[in-house]
């Protein structure tokens, strides 16, 4: 390189080097779906109402695991909601059965399955986690736990759950159905402003379901993992095929190998497709995940599946994930 040519490379490389020394941080290094504060999302249209709650009390410096917990409680107290808590839709024998699970920062995690007569099996998950030395607690003695504690025994079976159940039994007939009524589980993940993750899952499960079926929202590692150094993620859909592939733990680990938050979603649904590829195109599942960072993402099997998200600069927004199908 003539002497010439090499003053012009570095005078065009220094005018590079400050151009870039000299943009602002937000745009040098700004990728998508990245908020660096406190963030909260969660699954499904009722994920809205839910992210309100939750966002009290991470906007004033709380902790996620607290802002998890009273998020998704606003749609187990919701009789509207027909696919979580009070209000739910019953098995085929009509009764309500319940499942949740919740983690915190320090892989603390607590579970409640098949549980009855409680509006809120998220905070009996909680006291599992903070007064037991086990990890879940299923049916009659999740209940007596659950009213030992001080809760409350309720009928959870609404009227309007009740006509849809007798309905139903005219023809008995049973099929999941995409994106029935445009709404599932709710799981629900958040940053905090010190920088530590959290999670919720809870549910009335699969409508009309066997008596005594489990999906994947009470199970840790499939319908929700927390990994503090790494991310946390959530699941929806037919839990059956969560269960099978592990798929939030999957999730979490493909973030922690260095995928972002969708990437290791849609690697998450693509196994499902590839272990059940008939399957797959008649069922729903969806996977919503957060890493370290506050990037955010999900994917799912069929159009339809959405999330909310809050943050200091998303006031809750409603957002279509990307889909295989």
């Amino acid at each position: 390189m003539s002497t010439k040519s090499r003053r012009d490379f570095l005078k065009i490389s220094g005018i590079g080097s400050l151009l870039f020394i000299n943009l602002p941080k937000s745009f040098a290094f700004r990728r998508p779906n990245v908020d660096p504060g406190a963030i909260v999302l969660s699954t499904w249209s009722h994920g809205v109402p839910a992210n309100i709650a939750a966002w009290e009390i991470l906007s004033k410096g709380g902790r996620a695991l607290d802002a998890v917990e009273a998020g998704v409680k606003i749609p187990e107290a919701d009789p509207a909601v027909s696919s979580v808590g009070y209000g739910g839709l019953p098995d085929r024998d009509g009764r309500v059965t319940l499942d949740a699970c919740i983690m915190d920062e320090k892989a603390g995690c607590g579970s409640v399955a098949f549980l009855e007569h409680i509006v809120h099996p998220i905070s009996v998950a909680r006291l599992v986690m903070e007064k037991t030395p086990h990890v879940m607690l299923v049916g009659e003695g999740a209940l007596k736990f659950a009213l030992d504690q001080g809760f409350k025994k309720e009928n959870l079976l609404t009227p309007e759950s009740e006509a849809a159940w007798k309905e139903w039994l005219k023809k008995s007939e049973y099929k999941p159905v995409v994106n029935w009524e445009n709404h599932d589980t709710i799981g629900m993940i958040a940053l905090d402003q010190q920088g530590n993750l959290s999670g919720a899952c809870t549910t009335s499960g699969m409508a009309y379901k066997l008596h005594g079926r489990v999906g994947d929202s009470p199970i840790i590692g499939a319908g929700l993992y927390v990994d503090n150094e790494v991310g946390a993620a959530t699941s929806t859909g037919v839990g059956e095929e969560v269960i099978r592939i592990c798929g939030s733990h999957l999730v979490v680990e493909l973030m922690r190998q260095g995928k972002s938050p969708e990437d290791a979603c849609r690697i998450a649904v693509e196994r499902i497709v590839k272990k059940q590829p008939q399957k797959s195109k008649e069922i729903q599942v969806g996977f919503l995940a957060l890493n370290k960072h506050g990037e955010y993402g999900s994917y799912c099997l069929q159009k339809g599946f959405n999330y909310a998200v809050r943050s200091q600069s998303v006031n809750n927004e409603l957002i279509d994930a990307k889909s295989h199908y």
